[in-house]
């Protein structure tokens, strides 16, 4: 495995580092300020389009697309992307600049996979423009949905329209005001086998029978304007070329997005990681106590050096995740990336907390980004599947692969 990052990649990390520096480090206080206030819940930042268009016009657009998709972004393989997703994931909000934030990617990518012309002209090409966002709905609040056969709402044709019933919640993406479109999981065949029940269909926000019940918050915060949104669906109706690929390929799907999303969060979760671990640095550096600049304390250099270990052996399990994926398929390399989904937000977890408690009393403020690093960390040992789903089949595995020596 060679993981030097080509000519190419390092030109793209060149640019993204020095539009990061020059264009979002400046406002980043502004931003956070922006959303947290709460007369502007649920709006952009007024010069977020700015800073999009800045971004597409320097090539740095659409950078999680793989390499078949060149003439709407530079086409990089998992590999190529991951140094890039992390320098996104250092500032939480900074990925819509690039077109790059989820759920839009995972939405585009089934789109681009497995929508049909009509769909792609009318969703995808939007979408990749950036002039649009998306959500997705899978999560329901009655039943485990880490078991996504549990998913209930139904999904029945009626004629040339089908109607959809349910209740999502979870549905990230939701709550922003320029959500035009969902994809939605549910059963359109309760009685086919276990894992062809399901289908994903497209949905208009605007669509009648389509109600946010409320913001859904994470430890306190909302993410604004993205948000996570409560979605009842009440006979919905839409036409049936809204199904996406057929009925009962609903789990195909699922894991032809799934696969990306999950370690695109590892990715931007490494950002975080190495952030955090900067700033507990500079803190340690600077602070004064009992006399002595903390950084001299044996306890506090144990936990700066530990962190840097766990951050660049997650580091390392992402780029061999990512090169498994482009090499192999993501179903080969199914091991690796239930293995980093697992490490990552285990690892962020540890890094940040270090962090808070080096800053003090500032770190659980926002007058840092660790609080705010801390809790979506925690939350993507839920999403995308929770730790328990990921070791019970990566044990299955494992024990398959090597129980068949046994004589």
């Amino acid at each position: 495995m060679n993981f030097e990052y080509s000519d190419k990649v390092l030109d793209l990390r060149k640019q993204l580092l020095q539009f990061m520096e020059a264009h979002v480090r400046p406002v980043e206080k502004e931003v956070e300020a922006f959303h947290r206030h709460p007369d502007h819940q649920w709006q952009s930042w007024p010069g977020l389009e700015g800073l999009k268009a800045k971004a597409k016009a320097a090539g740095l657009w659409n950078l999680f697309l793989p390499k078949n998709y060149e003439n709407f972004s530079p086409g990089l393989s998992n590999l190529e992307y991951a140094p890039l997703a992390e320098i996104m994931g250092r500032i939480i909000w900074s990925s819509e600049i690039f077109n790059c934030s989820a759920p839009d990617t995972g939405n585009m990518e089934v789109l681009a996979k497995y929508g049909s012309p009509a769909q792609q002209e009318r969703w995808l090409q939007p979408l990749l423009a950036g002039e649009i966002r998306s959500a997705f709905l899978m999560t329901e609040p009655e039943v485990a949905s880490s078991d996504a056969t549990n998913i209930e709402t139904s999904i029945v044709l009626d004629g040339e329209e089908y109607v959809i019933n349910g209740r999502k919640w979870w549905s990230s993406g939701a709550m922003n005001p320029n959500c035009k479109v969902a994809i939605v999981m549910g059963k359109t065949d309760p009685s086919a086998a276990r894992h062809q029940q399901q289908s994903m269909i497209l949905v208009p926000m605007d669509t009648p029978g389509l109600k946010i019940i409320r913001p859904l918050s994470v430890f306190g915060y909302y993410d604004s304007p993205e948000g996570h949104a409560e979605i009842q669906l009440d006979n919905v109706r839409v036409p049936k070329e809204n199904l996406i690929l057929g009925e009962g390929r609903g789990f195909e799907i699922a894991q032809g997005r799934l696969g990306p999303g999950r370690i695109h969060h590892c990715m931007r979760l490494i950002g975080m990681a190495q952030r955090s671990l900067e700033l507990m640095s500079q803190r340690a550096a600077s602070r004064v106590a009992f006399g002595r600049t903390i950084k001299d304390f044996s306890s506090i250099r144990q936990e700066i050096a530990h962190s840097r270990c766990e951050i660049e052996q997650s580091r390392l399990l992402t780029l061999s995740a990512a090169d498994k994926m482009d090499q192999a398929g993501n179903k080969v390399a199914k091991d690796l990336i239930a293995m980093i989904k697992i490490v990552a937000p285990n690892m962020a977890l540890k890094v940040i907390d270090r962090a808070m408690q080096i800053h003090g009393g500032k770190g659980v403020s926002s007058d840092t980004p660790l609080a705010h690093f801390y809790a979506i960390a925690r939350m993507l040992r839920l999403a995308d599947g929770p730790d328990e789903v990921h070791l019970y089949q990566l044990g299955k595995h494992t024990i398959g692969k090597y129980a068949k020596d046994l004589t």
